[in-house]
């Protein structure tokens, strides 16, 4: 038996929620590494539907625990919001079912109203964020002045350290136009909430380690994608963490010798959300038919999302890049009908040829994807369990994918419900 890291290998909504919620059948431990609030996880089980974006998939069954690792950036009024949202649904959260690292920092309003300034902003880059606070609760973290979880146990000292926060951020709003922040209104509202997250609160390495000890299985769950990782992603218009598979360590505490099987996330077509370039992007009635029936509107925010063509040339990267060792291809059941399929297998740049993405945003701008066309299928694919369910096309889809990327693929998702789902491997028989 081995732990497993669950990322996504493109620019995130590739339905990781889905398989983690799947494998975490096979799991004792589902762990949350890195991002916040920003990244959202449909669950559909049972025809209910779960929108998750902070708590760890493994929550929605019963016995398992979720863990928010030191990685992750927690917005804590959001937080209990969510947790409110699902317990009308029937899952009750409580200290037995997730624990909080008490090393992890904290998203405040400050962060999320200098987010919404920024790209409010008449100059600058526009990177399409979800507005959440993420990049500059990192950008604290990084400068050494973010208020943690851990400051909430301890009111006392809480008001210098808002106020050690607020003269950067004072500084910033005054730049802006904006009003200087309240140190002593936030430290208040700081203070309410101190006492519902206490509960909750753990030192999540020593938990962790404990639980290896104890021989459980542990699943790590990644938000966003490999493409929008801060380091290897499209920079700039990337998220202000690192989505690779090597952050489980980081952003737990356990250390890198803990994930044994990276299984990365791919959906059968590309789709993005917010600026960026986007090789195989369709701005057709073809990307208008690949989006309305994936449903292919953001979890957190509902914005629509930009649909094109399978790149294997980037999926091959990503999986290079995050050190993953199976892919589990998801929403196939979405290419039924379709005459013919593209899957994108190299870029011509100015007339030269090349088999990556160069980091260079100027020459991704002048990309040309070079195509492989691909016979499509008539049969269904919704809902097959086994290779037999499905039509011979897309078994031949999806075996040319696996030579295009150089990786196997470990099993297919073939529509939101949690069971149908086609396994070749189980990540954790590694």
């Amino acid at each position: 038996m081995t732990d497993v890291a669950v990322i996504g290998v493109q620019w995130g909504d590739e339905g990781k929620g889905k398989i983690v919620d799947w494998l975490s059948a096979r799991a004792d431990v589902v762990v949350r590494f890195q991002g916040g609030h920003n990244a959202g996880h449909t669950l559909v089980i049972d025809g209910k539907v779960y929108k998750l974006s902070l708590l760890p998939s493994g929550v929605v069954r019963e016995g398992r625990l979720g863990v928010i690792g030191s990685g992750v950036v927690v917005d804590p009024w959001a937080l209990f919001a969510e947790i409110a949202r699902i317990e009308d649904q029937g899952v009750h959260v409580t200290p037995a079912s997730l624990a909080i690292a008490e090393n992890a920092c904290l998203i405040l309003p400050v962060h999320s109203e200098l987010d919404a300034m920024r790209e409010g902003a008449a100059t600058g880059t526009k990177i399409g964020t979800t507005k959440r606070g993420i990049g500059p609760a990192y950008e604290d973290r990084a400068g050494r002045r973010a208020i943690r979880v851990v400051d909430l146990l301890h009111t006392d000292t809480l008001a210098g350290k808002v106020e050690n926060l607020l003269v950067h951020h004072n500084a910033i709003r005054r730049g802006l136009g904006a009003a200087e922040v309240d140190a002593a209104a936030l430290t208040e509202k700081l203070k309410e909430i101190a006492p519902k997250i206490a509960p909750f609160v753990k030192p999540v390495w020593k938990l962790l380690d404990e639980a290896r000890k104890a021989g459980k299985r542990i699943l790590f769950e990644g938000a966003q994608g490999v493409l929008l990782d801060v380091d290897h992603g499209t920079y700039p218009y990337v998220t202000s963490s690192n989505t690779v598979a090597g952050q489980a360590a980081t952003g737990s505490g356990l250390g890198p010798r803990a994930v044994g099987y990276v299984l990365g996330i791919v959906k059968a077509y590309t789709t993005r959300v917010g600026e960026g370039p986007f090789p195989t992007e369709l701005v057709d009635a073809i990307g208008e038919k690949i989006g309305a029936r994936g449903h292919e509107f953001g979890t957190v925010t509902g914005r629509k999302r930009r649909c094109g063509w399978f790149d294997a040339t980037l999926v091959r990267q990503s999986l290079k890049v995050a050190g993953v060792d199976g892919v589990a291809l998801t929403k196939l059941d979405v290419l039924d009908g379709f005459e013919t399929l593209n899957v994108c297998v190299g870029y011509d740049i100015d007339g030269a040829r090349f088999d990556y993405l160069p980091a260079g945003i100027d020459a991704q701008s002048r990309i040309k994807p070079v195509y492989e066309t691909m016979e499509g299928w008539k049969g269904s694919t919704v809902g097959a369990r086994s290779w037999a369910q499905l039509p011979a096309e897309a078994v031949k889809y999806v075996r040319r994918i696996e030579e295009l990327i150089e990786r196997p693929v470990a099993l297919v998702s073939t529509s939101p419900e949690r069971d149908d789902v086609i396994l070749m491997k189980d990540p954790f028989e590694n």
